[in-house]
């Protein structure tokens, strides 16, 4: 890499940290190109980017950022991830080194919030941003549907009420016809 393209990769990661909302650094000492491959696919289908990059040139693309906390977690062999979602991303890098004990993930940073290990793991466990808008809608949406539930009960009383009366009525005019005729 000569100077251009490593100022001009700098430069890219450093638009990149500005866009996304979350990022996660791993350590992956060891990973085939295979299984690369396979976690890049798996970030990709969740809209997450993984990307091997430089420790120095990282560190220099976070120089300014609100991202700039994880400076110290690249060390050795490291690779960042990222997304605009932040539990989509750790939950593809937790699901990941779950089964890859050569993918260990260090830590990562949510906004300016820098996170452990612990954290990245913590934040997986959440339901995906999508799940949580259904969520959200449906607790929306469920006190709609309990009020007007509760609007339409009196008036099906009131019908069940005539329609009683109603039949007693049929019935004292039955029982009246009744005695008239005897």
């Amino acid at each position: 890499m000569d100077r251009t393209e490593k100022h001009e990769f700098v430069s890219s990661l450093a638009a990149v940290f500005a866009e996304t909302s979350m990022v996660v650094v791993t350590r992956n000492d060891g990973m085939t190109v295979a299984q690369v491959t396979v976690l890049r696919s798996r970030m990709r289908a969740a809209g997450a980017t993984f990307k091997v990059a430089k420790n120095r040139l990282a560190t220099l693309a976070l120089d300014g950022t609100r991202f700039d906390g994880i400076a110290p977690l690249l060390k050795g062999p490291t690779a960042l991830a990222w997304a605009r979602d932040p539990v989509a991303v750790a939950k593809v890098a937790v699901e990941f080194a779950k089964t890859n004990d050569k993918l260990v993930i260090l830590g990562g940073a949510l906004g300016t919030q820098t996170l452990n290990a612990d954290g990245i793991k913590a934040l997986a466990e959440l339901p995906s941003l999508d799940v949580l808008r259904a969520q959200l809608v449906g607790l929306i949406s469920t006190p709609a549907t309990r009020i007007a539930g509760i609007l339409q009960a009196p008036a099906g009383q009131l019908a069940r009420v005539f329609g009683a009366y109603a039949k007693t009525g049929d019935a004292v005019a039955d029982t009246g016809t009744d005695a008239e005729a005897a």
